[in-house]
Order: C-alpha cells, then structure tokens, then sequence
C-alpha cells in the first residue's frame, strides 16, 4: 500500500483520504439516520393503538393521511420542489399505494382485534418480504441459504399467529399478512426511487398524491364514525401523521440511499423488539412467552439472510 501511495503521490494520497473520510461521514450519518427511522416506526402500534381509542379505524388511517399529506406539501412548497419528472410517478403510486394507504389501512384495522405485541411480531416479518420482493423486483439471484431463511422466517411467524389464535389464523392476522405484501412494495420501490430524488421527496410526494383521497376520506369517515377526541386520541394521530408517516419516512428512506437498502434492512431488525417494549410501557399489555421467542426467532433468520445477501 505504501509503495503504491509514493508511486501516485502525495496529493493524490491525500484526495483518496479526503474522499474516504468523506465516505465513512456519509455512512455514519445514514446508518444515523435509518436507526431514527426504526425508532420512530417502532411507536406506530402502540400511536395507532391510542388513536383508536377515539377514532374508528377508517377516520385514523384518513385523518392520519390527510395530516401528513399537508405538512408534505408546506414543506415541498416552502422549498419549491419541482414536480417529479413523468418517469417518477409510477413508483410514487406505488409507495403511496403501500406506505401511505395501504399498510396504515390494514394495520389499524388488524389492531381492533389484535394487541400490538402480536401485530408486532407479524410484521417483524417485513425486511425479509422487502427483500424477497426486491429480489424478484431486481431479479436479483439470492443463495438457497437467503431463501431458506426466509422461508424459516415466514413460517415462525404464521406458526406464531396460528399458536396465538387457537388453532387458525384471525382477521386481524390476514389484515397484517396482507400489510407485509403491500408495504414490501412501497418499501423497494421507494428504495429504488430514492436512488434518484431525495429521500424525503419520495414520502412527501407520495403523501401529495393521496391528499384529495385523504380530505374526501376524512370526511366521509368521520361522519360515518363518530368518535371523541381524548389526549391519548389526539397524541396518536399527531404522532402517526408527523412521526410515522412524515418524519420516519423521511429518515428512513434517506438513510436507506446512504448506506443502502440490505444495510438498513438490518437496523430494522430491532423494530419488533422495541415495540413490544413499548406496549409494555404505554399501553399495559402483558407479553405471552411465545411472542419475545418468535421474535429473536425472525431476528435470526432476517440476520442470515443479511450474511447470505452480502
């Protein structure tokens, strides 16, 4: 190494240093920023779980949207972004369609029956459905020892709902499953999106694009649902539309374009773990011996799935 440094010379050196330094900042700062991303995601049951206690389900998932969707324009509008170029918008739809609606949607209502704990450990599953569709996204070839993870994964964790239901899955458990398959896709293609165009671009346009669905739904929900507003209520919708929706997207998705996206996915691996943390603190839930097991159970198989992918 010494002998090539002399050979280039010291400038040279000194550029590749500069550059290197300047890469380690870059990583340190995403890997930062997607651990504040997991963190915040981490509250989104237990924020749900509060909002309900006011709210129906379709007035939490609309008001929720519709909050988001104006702090995602004044900030676009404050820094007068340029609309997306014609090509972004397919994938803009498509995480609107997951991360925005989609996964929020069928969250809250699996959470009218389901304590946040469970839902936790289902959707502990999502790295690993996010890396599963990106790799066929990508058509990207995977080891049998990635798939094979994956696969143990998927099944601990349909294990685990069925042990939890008696003996068959509930409608809370289909609406999680089908929350992990929606929120894959806004996931990878927002990761792929961020590659092109801020981080926080992707979420706050993609929140932009459902504001007229959000006011219309808003309305309609909370004339056809009835609620009352306490301090918990207006603490978890406050915390799901700026925190979850806005904030931890932004984060998120701007550390995954720094540090990429199987890095991140390995951060995430902590999400389930702080959640059930967080039941436990705030909302008074007592955890079953199989819901802490089947959760280190899918960190394992998310990790050799990272070893494998690397």
């Amino acid at each position: 190494m010494r002998v090539k440094d002399s050979a280039i010379g010291p400038t040279a050196v000194a550029v590749q240093s500069s550059e290197r330094a300047a890469t380690a900042a870059s990583a340190g700062s995403g890997v930062l920023l997607a651990a504040l991303g997991v963190a915040t995601f981490s509250l989104t049951f237990p924020a749900t779980a509060w909002a309900l206690e006011g709210l129906g389900p379709w007035s939490v998932t609309a008001c929720r949207m519709l909050l988001a969707g104006l702090i995602a324009a004044a900030c676009l509008l404050a820094l007068r972004v340029r609309v997306p170029a014609r090509r972004h918008w397919p994938a803009l739809c498509a995480v609107a369609g997951g991360t925005v609606v989609g996964f929020p949607l069928l969250t809250t209502l699996a959470l009218q029956t389901s304590s946040t704990s469970h839902a936790a450990v289902v959707v502990g599953l999502l790295p690993l459905t996010t890396a599963a569709y990106s790799a066929v996204r990508n058509r990207t070839r995977h080891s049998r020892t990635f798939w094979g993870a994956a696969v143990t994964g998927a099944a601990v964790v349909i294990a685990f709902a069925v042990q939890q239901s008696g003996g068959r899955p509930t409608t809370g458990d289909l609406y999680l499953f089908a929350a992990l398959l929606v929120c894959a896709a806004g996931y990878a293609e927002g990761g792929r999106l961020a590659r092109e165009m801020p981080g926080w671009q992707v979420i706050g346009w993609a929140l932009v694009l459902c504001l007229p669905v959000a006011a219309a739904g808003s309305a309609v929900a909370l004339w056809a649902e009835p609620g009352r507003l306490t301090g918990h209520t207006v603490a978890g919708l406050l915390w799901l539309a700026a925190g979850s929706q806005f904030l931890g997207m932004w984060v998120w998705y701007r550390g995954m374009s720094a540090i990429g996206v199987a890095r991140a996915s390995q951060l995430q691996l902590a999400q389930p773990l702080l959640t059930l943390v967080w039941s436990v603190l705030l909302l008074g839930e007592r955890l079953t011996p199989a819901a802490p097991v089947a959760a280190v159970a899918v960190l394992v198989c998310i990790g050799v799935t990272q070893r494998a992918r690397g």
